[in-house]
């Protein structure tokens, strides 16, 4: 009777299990696609990336195979590729774990070129157990191109790493169907290009300083000058009469002049001793002395000088950085001395950035430092503006180029912010809600975000945004 009942038991068991396999929802395909279906590659520029991305993060290495056809163009003479194709194909590979691969066109050296050019891709081949997406051929024109709108996604992350806390801030050029992704922690310290003279902290790191009022030589400086609690990110301490947790950090609203370290003062004997604690706010950091960094900033010229040292060092070295027009910033990391990085795009070839960053959070009247994953911030420096269009005022598909007179565009760095999605009770975009943006070319788009979270569908760290031309500049 025993052996039946274990029979049966395990009958039982077969079954149920096979029952809830049968139940469980098929994978969707796993497509590939060009990150965009056209792009464009202005007389100034000298090359530029495709990327091509899947669904989801492969569990095996994909081989895939990508044709190429110029018009008015030569391979070899005009134009290369990086890799080099043959016979007018490229082999790539996609690893295992990882989503995208990329190329680069690059023009020849001296080439005549007059615009007219472009070069044709197709992805051919790949591997299994691929799909082929929606977009499989891509076109680069050899002149910059106003977008008509696409369908992007914003990868927040690197391989497999995925999470709410994104390494990468992502900067999206509309017009250009352009993405640009650059891990947060590449810089600290942004030295205005602008007709100021201003130094920004990266708070897309979460970096702390403070000033020493009373120096001005950064070899008298020695950790008995600070007090290391004075350099941590009060998250989630709310503002009261004794306790001003945004001291430290630059303003969260994008006010530079209200920065942590003022405008950099034609007088030398003006221009204190900073102390700076590159990761701060980092979920992941700890504060310790021999993190710090210790800086002074000279006005030089139209550019800067700075001088720099760690906080136990007795010498300092420096570093004379020139202002560059057709960026907003000139940025600096200390990951091996202190050197030039790039980080933005130029000014004009962004609109939007999606990151995380120190922002702010709001409960019983007051505010405090919050850690936002999923912010996006607008290029306000680079004259682009945006505004918020309520659904029951007039839905995505019929805002047209007639509803443009009646939006109210705004110049602040957070328009957008963190309003267009939600955490709770499930992470999800607000379906009730899009954006309009008004590049500084004049070019105004509306946009809607699609998905980013378990709520609609989406991946954290990779969301997906949908735009089109309402009206060009």
């Amino acid at each position: 009777m025993k052996k039946v009942l274990h029979f049966l038991f395990v009958i039982t068991m077969i079954a149920t299990a096979t029952s809830c396999k049968k139940s469980d929802p098929p994978m969707p395909d796993n497509t590939i696609n060009f990150e965009a279906a056209k792009q464009g590659l202005e007389a100034v520029a000298s090359e530029a990336v495709l990327k091509i991305n899947l669904a989801r993060a492969t569990d095996v290495a994909v081989a895939v195979t990508v044709n190429l056809q110029g018009t008015g163009l030569t391979y070899g003479t005009e134009y290369t590729t990086e890799p080099a194709a043959t016979a007018n194909a490229l082999t790539l590979s996609i690893p295992a774990g990882g989503t995208s691969v990329s190329f680069k066109v690059k023009k020849v050296a001296n080439a005549v070129i007059n615009g007219t050019e472009s070069i044709a891709f197709n992805i051919s081949t790949a591997g299994s157990p691929i799909v082929m997406g929606s977009t499989v051929k891509a076109e680069l024109s050899f002149s910059s191109i106003t977008s008509e709108g696409s369908q992007l996604t914003l990868k927040g992350i690197f391989g497999t790493e995925a999470g709410s806390s994104a390494l990468n801030t992502v900067y999206v050029d509309l017009s250009s169907n352009a993405l640009v992704n650059v891990k947060r922690d590449t810089w600290v310290l942004g030295f205005s290009s602008g007709a100021d003279f201003r130094v920004r902290l990266n708070n897309t790191n979460g970096t702390s300083a403070i000033k020493l009022a009373g120096k001005t030589d950064l070899n008298s400086v020695t950790a008995s000058d600070v007090v290391l609690d004075d350099l941590a990110v009060a998250l989630g301490v709310s503002e009261s009469p004794t306790v001003h947790p945004f001291v430290n950090i630059d303003n969260v609203y994008g006010d530079v002049t209200k920065d942590v370290i003022a405008s950099v003062s034609a007088t030398d004997a003006d221009n204190k001793v900073f102390i700076v604690n590159p990761s701060g706010g980092s979920h992941t950091s700890e504060l310790s002395l021999d993190n710090l960094l210790k800086i002074r900033v000279l006005r030089k010229g139209s550019g800067y000088t700075l001088q720099y040292a760690k906080l136990k060092e007795t010498t300092f070295k420096t570093i004379d950085l020139v202002k560059d027009a057709a960026n907003n910033y000139v940025f600096v990391s200390f990951t091996d001395g202190a050197k030039v990085v790039n980080v933005e795009p130029a000014k004009a070839k962004w609109d939007l950035a999606w990151t995380w960053s120190i922002y702010y959070g709001a409960a019983g009247g007051t505010t405090y430092p919050y850690g936002f994953s999923d912010i996006v911030f607008v290029n306000d420096l680079g004259g682009v503006q945006a505004a918020q269009v309520a659904t029951t005022t007039v839905s995505f598909a019929n805002y047209k180029e007639s509803n443009i007179a009646a939006t109210s565009f705004k110049t602040d760095r957070n328009v957008i912010g963190s309003d267009w999605r939600s955490t709770s009770p499930a992470t999800g975009v607000k379906s009730d809600r899009f954006y309009v943006i008004k590049d500084g070319l004049g070019n105004v788009y509306k946009l809607r975000f699609i998905s980013m979270g378990a709520g609609d569908g989406g991946k954290r760290g990779e969301p997906v945004i949908e735009y089109v031309l309402v009206k060009k500049g």
